[in-house]
């Protein structure tokens, strides 16, 4: 299991949405990404593996030349973070 900063990386919902109706299906964010998170299909770019995208890399979005990608804040990341980390220490026996 992945982890990025203690945390399993499943439990983190830090990946790209795709407004569907702005994306022109150009590639451009796809051919950004190192981490295969995107694929085209009927024309239009879907996020295929959200698990791959690495919590608080939004570099795609800006390669996207119609703004169709979004990410939730590097905030809303940081605290979804310590918010797990905190419920992960609250469930661990004591030694």
């Amino acid at each position: 299991m992945k982890k990025y900063l203690g945390v399993d990386r499943d439990k983190i919902s830090w990946f790209p949405t795709i407004d569907a109706e702005k994306c022109t299906g150009c590639g451009a964010c796809a051919e950004f990404c190192p981490n295969n998170v995107f694929e085209l299909v009927d024309g239009v770019m879907t996020v295929a593996n959200p698990l791959n995208c690495v919590p608080g890399c939004d570099k795609c979005a800006a390669e996207c030349p119609v703004s169709a990608i979004k990410f939730p804040t590097k905030e809303e990341l940081l605290e979804e973070i310590e918010r797990l980390r905190n419920a992960e220490k609250l469930n661990k026996p004591e030694a």
